[in-house]
């Protein structure tokens, strides 16, 4: 639930520390690409979006795919050059990309 913590209402208080962390980490190791991946049957996600938001697939993958676009937005407004790859994680293993 990482993507969504970072950028959800619901974690405002988390962001500032996920954004931060991002900075330190783009300029201390330069890295060229940025990894997001929610997972299927996510807390975080019950949390912030409600239960019915994600209690059936259809829905979680909406509401997912809206933080992670959300998300992405993010570090191209933060970090332009930065390669964004996002995804939800089922609950076998499989990533399936969004966006």
């Amino acid at each position: 639930g990482g993507p969504i913590g970072a950028v959800h209402p619901k974690f405002a208080s988390w962001h500032a520390t996920y954004w931060d962390n991002l900075d330190v980490t783009v300029s201390l190791h330069h890295i060229k690409r940025v990894v997001g991946v929610t997972h299927r049957d996510c807390g975080a996600a019950k949390l912030a979006f409600g239960e019915a938001a994600v209690s059936k697939r259809e829905s979680e993958t909406e509401s997912h795919s809206e933080a992670l676009a959300a998300f992405r937005d993010m570090v191209k407004k933060r970090h332009p050059k930065l390669s964004v790859i996002t995804g939800i994680m089922n609950t076998n293993g499989r990533v399936d990309l969004i966006g």
